[in-house]
């Protein structure tokens, strides 16, 4: 049939061991229930074309678009530390990739697509509601400018799934630049295939790193290149009190993009230590474990390239180790770049990341709102205002604050910048708006209850310009009421 997509299918060409082929399986009746025109035209498609019935049957799997190669890839990974031989997408589908009008590869998958031969006992099927979850979540990591995967649709399907109850089921249409993963290396490594790492290494490299293919190491390059994006990564969630919830080697992208929002959530009262997923018991991924963590994931990406590094492997180890160990001090550059912006520094000074985590040390002895204390910061002056008392009313301990804003006002001095463009400045990095969990909830719950899709689009139009306060959105920057609280987030499988 012919549909908006034009594939190049690139992953399709590798080895078959890569891969199952196998078509999404049909469901009763789909029905499109949101589409991101946004992102269609970036893409370079058709909106009305994919809002045609005839795309929507291709959105919910029953119809494969003209030049389609459906497939499912394989991959293994550490969860929670264990190692799993074998996972692999389980409930999705990757249609083929896009090119956009900078030529630049986007995959095209279906997620909720039915059973492939990776879905251990699982049905394959994915509910409405980590559907919402996942639109929401990956829209609003774009909004505030994170690298993420992005969601392109969500097509309800007519049937009924079978989780923890009965829930109304549902297709994403996820767009990425990739998903290959650490655990895609893993597969292959543990298995002792290094010609399949190499295989995959060097399609990564062409199509994710074209820059590091001319180096003398090229593969060391890769892994310095992929080091390098995740510490940025994990900087910028940081920044935005992001916990992603379940960061096992499989669900993390080589890309560097934010990808798999299961229990994912940004934080309200701000903690370190704050875990918000409920299959987390450990506190394994709390928000304050996250670099550690990736750390501990891009070893492993190391260890899978050691035999494509050198011919000598005494050599290669010694590269790779070297490498990771990298990591602390690109990951401490990036997140002390982030905090300056979020206490409005631009003057680099030796103390400002002691007085940035002072102010959090602070936040969390008072169980300060995240969000709202550094939007309200924000438009602090270097004057004592009437700024400070919105301030103040976050903390229990006002002296705590009063004295941290007077270390911060004489830190100020030494800026070069005035007031008005500093508030500016931080108001572009502090977001206004988050996907608060108890408002995603209250969107799932009117969507999966009454068919009620209206506070989603109300929603999403709030984080489409997190850092920009509009009317009619005033109660989207407020945090939860005590009944409101979410204090679990749960998987979708």
């Amino acid at each position: 049939m012919n549909a908006p997509f034009t594939f190049q299918n690139t992953y399709a060409r590798l080895p078959e061991r890569f891969y199952a082929r196998l078509p999404p399986t049909p469901v009763a009746a789909p029905q499109l229930v949101k589409l991101n025109v946004a992102l269609a035209k970036q893409l370079g498609l058709d909106p009305d074309a994919l809002a045609s019935q005839e795309s929507v049957e291709v959105l919910a799997g029953n119809r494969l678009p003209e030049g389609s190669e459906p497939l499912a890839m394989a991959y293994a990974g550490h969860q929670f530390g264990n190692w799993v031989p074998q996972l692999g997408d389980g409930r999705a589908v990757l249609l083929g990739e896009i090119r956009d009008a900078q030529g630049i590869n986007w995959d095209i998958q279906l997620k909720g697509a039915g059973r492939t031969p990776f879905s251990r006992g699982g049905d394959g099927r994915a509910a409405l509601g980590p559907v919402m979850r996942e639109y929401i979540i990956s829209e609003a990591m774009h909004g505030l400018g994170i690298p993420t995967t992005r969601s392109l649709a969500m097509v309800t399907t007519g049937e009924v799934i079978e989780r923890n109850g009965f829930l109304p089921g549902a297709v994403l249409t996820r767009v990425a630049r990739s998903h290959v993963r650490v655990g895609t290396f893993e597969y292959f490594g543990n298995r002792g295939d290094a010609e399949a790492v190499r295989t995959l290494a060097d399609y990564v490299i062409s199509r994710l790193y074209p820059d590091v293919a001319s180096d003398q190491q090229p593969y060391r390059a890769l892994l310095d290149a992929v080091i390098a994006r995740q510490a940025n990564l994990i900087a910028q969630w940081l920044g935005v009190g992001f916990i992603h919830g379940v960061m096992n080697t499989d669900n993390t992208a080589i890309s560097g993009e934010t990808i798999d929002y299961g229990p994912c959530a940004f934080m309200d009262t701000f903690h370190p230590a704050m875990v918000y997923s409920s299959i987390d018991q450990m506190g394994r991924y709390a928000y304050g474990n996250q670099p550690g963590i990736v750390q501990w994931n891009l070893a492993q990406f190391a260890q899978a390239l050691i035999p494509i590094m050198s011919d000598d492997q005494e050599a290669a180890l010694k590269s790779a180790q070297e490498a990771i160990d990298a990591f602390p001090a690109l990951f401490k550059a990036a997140y002390l770049a982030t905090l300056r912006k979020k206490i409005g520094l631009a003057v680099e000074q030796e103390n400002d990341g002691k007085l940035a985590q002072d102010l959090l040390k602070r936040m969390a002895d008072s169980g300060v709102d995240f969000t709202l204390a550094f939007r309200r910061l924000s438009a602090c002056t270097l004057q004592p205002s009437s700024a400070d008392d919105a301030v103040r009313d976050l903390f229990h301990d006002k002296a705590s604050i009063d004295e941290w804003l007077g270390l911060w006002r004489t830190r100020l001095a030494d800026e070069t910048r005035g007031d008005a463009e500093r508030q500016t400045a931080m108001r572009q990095t502090n977001p206004a708006y988050i996907a608060r969990n108890h408002r995603v909830e209250q969107v799932i719950a009117a969507a999966q209850e009454h068919g009620d899709f209206g506070p989603l689009e109300t929603l999403l139009q709030a984080l489409s310009e997190p850092f920009v306060e509009r009317p009619g959105f005033k109660a989207y920057m407020e945090p939860p009421k005590p009944d409101e609280v979410v204090r679990q987030t749960f998987c979708g499988t």
